[in-house]
């Protein structure tokens, strides 16, 4: 029988307590490998990669195959103290699910249920991934090889909870669903002094700041307005004392962008500002970009209203679209690899994504099992 709402309650209350940070998802692997041994395993193929430790795959015979349906979710938590006060609240101090990986893994292992019983037509492949706040776990398992073969998904699926919507809503739209995001890291080099002789040193404070002031430009002269992207500085250090002229600075920030071309772009128009900079100010400008697998989360065309359409008209479900968000999903590496779409199941809860007090609505439990289970059923009957 598939998992009953109070099942997937205590499934995602037991997650919820073992929280581990990206690559050290022991204790969160050994409890999923638990969960789906003692699933029927006649239609079921079980893969712990050694390339990845903590990663777990699923592959689940098709009765007729004719293609490779993958459906991933993350497993990692974040490094924030837990504040809610629950009874089932994090075991780990200074670690909790305040993303609501506890609820993408639960959703998942009960769609994965479901059809260890109801053998599908096409195969599917479930994909329990680490790492997705940090280390880009999406991007190492694709260059780790370990979708290869029989492994391989003609098409990729997942989702991510939205405590803004209703519980067990439904959120998805045509384009991008996330931004993709790059951190920058700018260090400048020019020449320390006195305060008094600012004639005899090369300030960097000045440089940083110049610096900083045309980067706000990119966006608004560079990027179409109609679409959308971010450049934020959020930290600037330099110098040490109020009477001692800073020889060096160092900027960090992020980068967003709702296309990997527009990531690009602005990348290119940093770079040609960090190289003004630098002649403007005879000083040196190191520019550092790091994106890793923080693609943006570019939803397939033709999968995506397929998608749209089956949730929009299926009485069951309470289907909302969705604006473009500019957080940032390591899934967007895979969709740029495998035709997909990702999508939003609402948890209703006053308190954002990441925060120290998330309480997601349980009912989104049963619900989300329910819409992917009958999607993934009309898609592998689906000739087109």
């Amino acid at each position: 029988m598939a998992y009953t709402q109070d099942q997937l309650v205590k499934i995602r209350r037991h997650l919820h307590q073992i929280p581990e940070l990206a690559l050290h998802e022991k204790q969160t692997h050994a409890y999923l490998l638990k969960c789906v041994q003692e699933m029927s395993q006649t239609y079921l193929t079980i893969r712990e990669p050694a390339e990845l430790p903590t990663a777990l795959m699923v592959l689940v015979k098709g009765s007729a195959p004719q293609r490779t349906i993958g459906y991933r979710t993350d497993i990692d938590a974040l490094p924030v103290t837990e504040q809610t006060g629950l009874p089932y609240k994090s075991k780990h101090p200074g670690v909790m699910h305040a993303c609501g990986h506890d609820i993408h893994m639960t959703v998942a292992l009960g769609v994965l249920k479901y059809f260890s019983e109801h053998q599908p037509k096409d195969n599917l492949l479930f994909f329990f991934q680490p790492a997705e706040e940090s280390e880009n776990g999406g991007k190492r398992a694709y260059e780790l090889g370990l979708f290869k073969g029989a492994w391989c998904p003609d098409e990729f699926y997942g989702l991510h909870d939205n405590p803004e919507l209703p519980a067990g809503a439904i959120g998805c739209r045509m384009g991008t669903l996330f931004a993709g995001t790059t951190e920058v890291n700018i260090d400048l080099h020019g020449k320390g002094g006195h305060a008094a002789y600012p004639q005899d040193a090369n300030d960097m404070v000045v440089a940083a700041a110049a610096l900083i002031m045309q980067v706000q430009t990119i966006i608004s002269r560079s990027i179409d307005p109609i679409q959308s992207g971010v450049i934020t500085l959020g930290k600037f250090q330099a110098g040490t004392i109020r009477n001692v002229i800073a020889g060096d600075a160092r900027v960090e920030g992020t980068i967003r962008g709702l296309t990997q071309k527009m990531i690009k772009q602005i990348d290119a128009r940093l770079q040609d500002v960090c190289d003004g900079i630098a002649r403007s100010y005879n000083c040196d400008v190191k520019l550092g970009l790091n994106q890793g697998g923080y693609w943006p989360v570019e939803n397939n065309p033709a999968l995506t209203k397929r998608f749209i359409n089956f949730m929009a008209n299926n009485k069951d479900v309470n289907f909302i679209e969705t604006a473009p968000a500019m957080t940032g999903e390591d899934f967007g590496f895979l969709l740029a690899k495998f035709p997909g779409t990702m999508f939003w199941l609402g948890v209703e809860d006053d308190s954002q994504l990441h925060s120290a007090t998330l309480t997601p609505d349980e009912r989104a439990l049963s619900r989300g099992v329910d819409a992917i289970s009958s999607f993934l059923e009309y898609r592998m009957n689906d000739q087109d």
